[in-house]
């Protein structure tokens, strides 16, 4: 009996010690949770108060646009614009754009850490870019938003590494939450997107969180569903047959979304005119397309809502799908500042609504409402995009509350991520990751290694012998330096061959050589080298593809400045690891 006790006193210890270690987290959590929705208020405040500035009308843009001149369309959007402009290239400049890359690769490579401005200046530039009427949504910023509140408390609180990430995926997760109304949807996506980790200890503060910032945003919102979901029962198996139809369009649409996004912030980057100026111009386009299409204003939640309910014309969802992916891309690519999420939800309820009139068309019996394919759609666009079926899924059912669409909507987000992922090499969100070199696909390794170049690790005394050199000179030199190769140069300097000890094997039974052969006769021309600027993951796939443990290190003259040794790069990385991991103590 007295031992029954010892181990029940032992087993009750050990769990008062893990309740001990988390508790400081769950406390972090929820501050960052009350902050983050808080945060969430104030931003769709600040949006509603700058839509009053410029168009004294609070309300949807659709209910009010046909009685301003066309003046009063046009200008808005050029000088918001103009003044986001002037906020991101002076405040942070990591504020433009739809924000999910950088909080994204903040957590790959910087663990976690943002500049404690950025929310702050995100704030101000996107809720004047979407008041003002730029073609964006609210989603991006928010979670730049509540990111950069649970990093700012991370690092004035000094937390570890791995806490800091995951108070970064609880602002993350309040800010989705809070904004559309939707806690599971705002887990799901800090934990599959940004995190990748759904274990208990970032699970729990992440959770709690999410629901915090709800509870705040419903006591200032309501709680009611953002969208009005069509009435919609499976009749027959034959309906389900359609999806996944919509679900290759959506992926199909989708890709399109992405290309077009970085294809047009190639072009823009290419126009050498000041920021202010260029998304001053991006503004004023947008504003003339306002003039004949109002409803790709800002989120387009209320042309989405007309689209859900079959009061607009195919014809003209179908130009809008188009049209917004090109407006979107315009007013992020000018300098716009506003996330990706709300446009792609627009862009398949119109794709979806076109879709559905056409098969309503020719199975009016069996489609009695061209609407659900609208509401699928939106997930299916969303989990094209993102490559997050599962917080489609969530989401898109969250924000209708109609439990009927589950099965359509599982099929359609899975078929588009599958379709969507075979043939674009990126989400939109870690496009722009691997356009900057970022790959997060390939986990710590990738990212350690990325962030040295061939010249932090190049050893810059190299082995090397002159090309001219007798045979004796360089068995000699092999000798002396016992070195594994012998780099040649010409009188210039510059690399002109390799000698191994397998290039000696031939003439070494042979004396007679000694004094017809010099070095470069027997060395390895076709040399494989790398430059200093080089990064050195590349030089380290190199090497294993050519089965080699060491690659000359060239100038941009061709002459020989060091060489960089395989072994040299993994105890780089060893020491990386072992930095990382005493953080982690911390």
């Amino acid at each position: 009996m007295p031992q029954q006790n010892v181990c029940d006193s032992h087993n009750w210890l050990a769990v008062s010690s893990r309740i001990n270690m988390h508790t400081p987290m769950l406390l972090l959590a929820l501050g960052v949770g009350v902050l983050a929705g808080y945060g969430s208020v104030v931003f769709r405040y600040a949006i509603d108060a700058v839509q009053v500035v410029f168009y004294q009308n609070s309300t949807d843009f659709l209910t009010f646009y046909n009685t301003l001149p066309w003046y009063a369309i046009v200008l808005p959007p050029t000088i918001g614009g103009a003044v986001v402009g002037f906020l991101t290239s002076k405040g942070a400049p990591e504020a433009k754009g739809h924000g999910v890359p950088e909080v994204m690769e903040a957590i790959a490579l910087r663990d976690g850490v943002i500049r404690k401005r950025v929310a702050v200046v995100k704030i101000a530039a996107s809720a004047i870019c979407i008041g003002s009427g730029g073609s964006v949504g609210r989603e991006g910023p928010i979670v730049q938003i509540g990111s950069g509140i649970g990093s700012t408390i991370g690092q004035f609180l000094k937390v570890n590494r791995t806490n800091q990430r995951t108070l970064v995926g609880c602002g993350a997760a309040a800010g989705i939450a809070a904004t559309f109304n939707a806690p599971i949807a705002g887990i799901l996506f800090a934990l599959e997107i940004l995190l990748g980790d759904f274990g208990f200890a970032a699970f729990s503060p992440v959770v709690l969180s999410s629901v915090t910032a709800t509870a705040i945003s419903r006591y200032y919102f309501g709680d009611f569903p953002a969208f009005i979901s069509p009435v919609y029962k499976i009749g027959s198996l034959w309906e389900l047959g359609l999806f996944p139809i919509l679900g290759v369009l959506s992926a199909l649409m989708a890709v399109l979304f992405v290309v077009t996004l970085y294809k047009m912030e190639d072009l823009a980057d290419l126009i050498a005119i000041p920021p202010i100026l260029k998304a001053a111009l991006g503004g004023l386009c947008i504003g003339g397309i306002l003039l004949l299409f109002p409803e790709i204003m800002g989120v387009g939640y209320g042309a989405i809502n007309l689209s859900l309910m079959d009061k607009m014309a195919w014809g003209t969802m179908l130009i809008l799908a188009f049209l917004k992916i090109f407006a979107t891309s315009l007013t992020i690519s000018s300098g716009g500042s506003g996330g990706i999420f709300a446009p792609s939800l627009f862009i398949g309820a119109m794709i979806g609504g076109a879709f559905g009139f056409a098969v309503h068309y020719v199975f009016p019996a069996v489609i009695p409402s061209p609407g659900i394919f609208a509401l699928v759609a939106m997930g299916g666009l969303v989990a094209g995009t993102t490559y997050a079926p599962i917080t489609a899924i969530l989401i898109i059912f969250e924000l209708t509350s109609n439990y009927h669409i589950i099965l359509p909507l599982m099929l359609t987000c899975i078929i588009s991520t599958f379709l969507a992922s075979a043939i674009s090499p990126g989400s939109i969100y870690t496009m722009k990751l691997l356009r900057r070199g970022v790959d997060l696909r390939g986990g710590m390794e990738q990212n350690i290694l990325k962030k040295y170049k061939v010249k932090d690790l190049m050893h810059t005394q190299p082995d090397m012998l002159y090309e001219g050199a007798t045979l004796k000179q360089v068995f000699e030199t092999f000798q002396r330096k016992n070195a594994p190769y012998l780099y040649l140069v010409d009188k210039n300097g510059e690399l002109s061959g390799i000698i191994s000890f397998r290039d000696l094997r031939s003439v070494l039974a042979d004396e007679y050589l000694d004094n017809l052969l010099i070095a470069k006769d027997i060395a390895t021309t076709c040399i494989q080298t790398v430059r200093g600027e080089d990064v050195v993951l590349g030089a380290l796939h190199r090497m294993a593809a050519f089965s080699i443990s060491q690659l000359p290190v060239v100038g941009n003259d061709g002459k020989l400045v060091g060489t960089l040794r395989e072994q040299d790069v993994l105890a780089a990385y060893d020491q990386s690891v072992v930095g990382i991991q005493l953080r982690d103590t911390v």
